[in-house]
């Protein structure tokens, strides 16, 4: 297979099958694995004016010079190129957790154009029609471009690092979303990248590996004729292999399997009653994790589906 060589190798098999858990049921099959096919940056993102949350980090114009997070590490050579042979259900077999992401805290590669300092910025516009390209909306989609917005704001990375990210939210939400990454960014909580999915490589195999944030994702749940909160801009996926989808056996990403143990908290997961979850509660969103028949840790929605 090939992918455009400006993608980083996180980027090259985005495994963003559990986004596809929205609703309430299991990802579709032929969800399981989306990628970004982005143009350079240069092509389509032209930052706003930052606005700046009160109470953020001073300013640092030399941030994008700082050494990374010692802690933190380059993504495996092999990330991403791994194929797994799906099981009778469509998905992966669950696989134990490579040595060197057991406590995953990869670098971040700028796909955006990074912040101009460590203060949270944020834009939301109406959504380009060049943007609308590389996203799965389409005209039979549950919400119209009209209502979408594109938004981009700052956040930290496991590097230690500010960067930016991308998302497709419905417009009475997106200010609420963007107020909660605010609270994300002060709290330095880490994400590996945040960005837009099409649907160019839904019927790629799964390597179980990724750890993309997304957002907007028009399909509908599986084993139903309804939309998933995805579809309609009303859902945010966040580090899918820090908190996994689980459901029996499966496990997605099927790669992270050492992160079903949620005592064991590394950076990057989310828990009850932390900023994550305090942070979406407040918006009136629900948590994927409180679900009972699957837990789905890394989903949050306006209608907890």
């Amino acid at each position: 297979m090939r992918f455009p060589a400006r993608l980083p190798a996180p980027l090259l098999a985005l495994t963003l099958s559990a986004a596809a858990c929205g609703g309430g049921e299991e990802p579709r099959s032929d969800a399981i694995e989306e990628a970004a096919s982005a143009p350079a940056p240069s092509e389509w993102f032209t930052p706003a004016e930052p606005s700046h949350a009160d109470g953020d980090e001073r300013p640092n114009p030399e941030a994008t010079e700082r050494e990374r997070d010692p802690a933190s590490s380059p993504p495996p050579a092999w990330l991403g190129t791994r194929p797994l042979e799906r099981t009778s259900s469509g998905y992966g077999a669950a696989q134990p957790t490579p040595p060197e992401l057991v406590d995953r805290r990869l670098w971040t590669e700028d796909i955006l154009p990074p912040p101009p300092d460590e203060r949270f910025t944020s834009q939301v516009v109406p959504v380009p029609p060049d943007i609308a390209e590389r996203t799965t909306w389409k005209p039979e989609c549950p919400v119209p471009l009209e209502d979408l917005r594109y938004v981009t704001v700052a956040f930290w990375g496991f590097d230690g690092l500010p960067h930016t990210g991308e998302m497709m939210l419905h417009e009475r939400v997106a200010d609420d979303v963007v107020g909660v990454f605010a609270k994300l960014h002060a709290a330095r909580f880490p994400l590996e990248y945040l960005l837009l999915t099409d649907d160019v490589h839904n019927t790629q195999p799964p390597t179980g590996d990724g750890n993309v944030s997304s957002t907007f994702n028009c399909r509908p749940s599986r084993g139903s004729s309804s939309w998933s909160e995805h579809a309609k801009g009303l859902a945010v996926d966040i580090n899918p292999f820090h908190n996994p989808y689980v459901r029996g056996d499966v496990v997605l990403p099927e790669l992270a399997t050492a992160y079903v143990d949620r005592a064991n908290h590394r950076p990057g997961m989310i828990q009850p009653g932390d900023v994550v979850t305090r942070a979406f509660a407040e918006i009136g969103w629900g948590w994927g994790g409180n679900w009972r028949s699957s837990k789905d840790t890394m989903h949050f929605s306006a209608s907890g589906n």
